[in-house]
């Protein structure tokens, strides 16, 4: 007991060290204002319209609840989601500058780790000149398109003469990777070019109907993996795929492919099925069906690993995904072969295997931000939408619900309430009162700082509610002084010294005060779990409150009486000094006392 009497000053000296480095950190960011809630300042409001208007109301919910955790995943950004409707979700978010969140609002995040059959970097899938075996320079490729012209195609190469036979091939015999040449030999004689070149127009008609009765050549690739037993075991169909799938991938890269960087897929992201599709750089791919699903797992977040300094998304996957992941860096382990992380489609990054991953914790490496790493962390986590939305998705800003008088109102409120309860414990305590003012002031500059940071780390956002939060933790901190303070007056009335006393008096106030904030606490979790919107927010801010009030009490309070009590204007009893004994009742205050 003695040891923590004589050295309060040290406890002091610590805890405004810790104050002065969080107001370093506010420093850093460069922020000195809290962010405002949508009652406050207005915000950013996004409207989705659900692509399927017989969207099932389960479906939309879902939906509604997914976004909800994305935008205020933490709790304490309080945007509202709401459903209108039976196919319209519209999003608040606070802030002018809420428009980065759009992408994570509306992204669909669903997730499939693929392997890489070729790719337009490797040329494994096409020719050194960039188009299909045995196309002609003069064809007209959009006619290649998805949906185009597969009949008009063929119907020309089938009214070629004779004479162009030996010097073209059939269209639909192109980019084979057997290496079979549909040319014919060069002892054939003129007739016989001109039969095969009526020959290859024919089949390149046929094969031209063909095509456009099945759809496109993306569709005869689906259909053609699904009949290709290796299909379904994606390590062995990377290195024979699908010819199909080969022909639809020189296609697409012969009509244009990934010319415009940010292209996504052009075919449907079907997990059992291979995928045609581009990454942000340009680069086409050819997949390989799934192998790891997004529901494999089991969190996702954002950082910098150690001795880098880009952001990577970390990913963790749960027992089947860490299994098959771990299968997947034992086979490409030491090759150049690569997997393909596809976010929605779209080839985030496409890796080789450095060393085999056992444990299911991966890395998504490509050209981060904090707020895109954080966005895209955020997700994955929380799962992909049950339901497509509009491309043409509405964004507008908004104005605060709440006029400025209105919350100059709250404000004074605040203000009076703190004012008044300051005048009192002075009328009080009188010079122990001095130490009630300067626990008030301390606790309202550390909340301040935390304020100031979660709003730049978190996303917190300051609304009426959570003022109320804050005015509320004013008497729960004053209460906690004036606990305090009556344990000391009880143990000088039974005859110990003020030294003795604060010692003493704060092991019985301990007890008591940490009963009383813990009940706080587990209040402001119920709000902060259960309820929702600014509700949840003040229970955050009463939740905050009540941390700071209890580190204030221990590291500043406590030490401060402590250090009063060597004065003899205190433990003498000095008239002002609010231990008196016309205050305490008593004769005359204790000088000694009992220990």
């Amino acid at each position: 007991m003695a040891r923590n009497m004589v050295r309060p000053g040290r406890t002091l000296v610590v805890f405004f060290l810790a104050l002065a480095v969080a107001f370093g950190l506010v420093a850093l960011a460069g922020s000195w204002k809290p962010q405002l809630g949508l009652d406050l300042q207005g915000g950013t409001r996004i409207t989705l319209v659900a692509a399927n208007e017989d969207v099932e109301s389960d479906s939309l919910e879902e939906a509604r609840q997914i976004i909800d955790d994305r935008v205020n995943g933490s709790g304490v950004a309080e945007a509202d989601v709401v459903t209108e409707g039976g196919d319209i979700i519209v999003v608040e978010i606070p802030g002018e500058n809420s428009r980065d969140l759009v992408e994570t609002v509306q992204r669909t995040a669903q997730l499939r780790f693929r392997l890489v059959a070729c790719s337009t970097v490797d040329g494994r899938c096409t020719t050194t000149t960039g188009l299909p075996e045995g196309l002609p320079e003069g064809l007209d490729v959009e006619s290649l398109t998805p949906g185009a012209g597969g009949e008009q195609g063929g119907q020309q190469d089938g009214q070629q003469d004779g004479t162009q036979g030996n010097n073209r091939a059939a269209l639909g015999a192109w980019a084979r990777m057997s290496g079979e040449s549909t040319s014919p030999s060069p002892s054939a004689s003129p007739q016989d070019g001109g039969q095969g070149g009526n020959q290859g127009g024919s089949e390149g008609g046929q094969q031209g109907n063909q095509g456009n009765q099945q759809g496109d050549p993306y569709e005869a690739c689906v259909a053609a993996a699904a009949e290709d037993e290796l299909t379904e075991r994606p390590l062995e169909w990377i290195d024979n795929p699908t010819t199909a799938c080969v022909d639809a991938f020189n296609a697409f890269n012969a009509a244009g492919g990934c010319q415009d960087p940010g292209a996504v897929s052009v075919m449907e992201d079907s997990p059992a099925a291979p995928l045609i599709t581009c990454d942000e750089d340009g680069i086409a791919y050819l997949l390989s069906a799934s192998m790891i699903e997004g529901t494999d797992l089991d969190d996702a977040g954002a950082a910098i690993p150690q001795n880098q300094v880009n952001y990577v998304v970390t990913l963790s996957f749960n027992g089947a995904g860490t299994d098959t992941f771990g299968e997947i860096s034992t086979a490409l382990v030491g090759t150049e072969k690569q997997f393909a992380i596809v976010l929605d489609g779209q080839v985030l990054s496409a890796p080789t295997m450095e060393g085999r991953i056992l444990d299911g914790n991966a890395q998504i490496s490509g050209d981060f931000t904090e707020t895109s790493a954080n966005s895209l962390a955020t997700s994955l986590r929380y799962g992909s939408l049950p339901i497509e939305f509009e491309d043409d998705v509405s964004v507008e800003t908004i104005g605060p619900s709440l006029a400025g008088d209105q919350l100059s109102a709250g404000l004074w409120a605040g203000g009076l309430g703190l004012a008044l309860v300051m005048i009192y414990c002075l009328l009080y305590y009188r010079g122990l009162g001095l130490v009630v003012l300067g626990s008030l002031g301390v606790a309202a500059a550390a909340t301040y700082a935390a304020v100031l940071l979660l709003s730049e780390t978190a996303g917190f956002t300051l609304t009426l509610p959570g003022i109320a939060g804050f005015i509320i933790a004013v008497g729960v901190t004053a209460d906690s002084f004036i606990l305090f303070f009556e344990r000391i007056r009880d143990e000088m009335r039974d005859g110990k010294s003020m030294r003795v006393a604060v010692e003493s008096g704060w092991r019985r106030a301990r007890v008591t005060r940490l009963a009383a904030n813990t009940v706080s606490l587990l209040s402001a979790l119920v709000l902060y779990i259960f309820a929702t919107g600014a509700v949840k927010g003040f229970g955050f801010a009463l939740g905050l409150s009540t941390i700071i009030d209890l580190l204030v009490l221990f590291f500043f309070t406590r030490p401060a009486v402590s250090y009063l009590a060597r004065y003899r204007f205190f433990n003498g009893g000095g008239r002002l000094s609010g231990l008196s004994p016309e205050t305490l009742g008593m004769d005359r205050v204790p000088a000694g006392g009992k220990a």
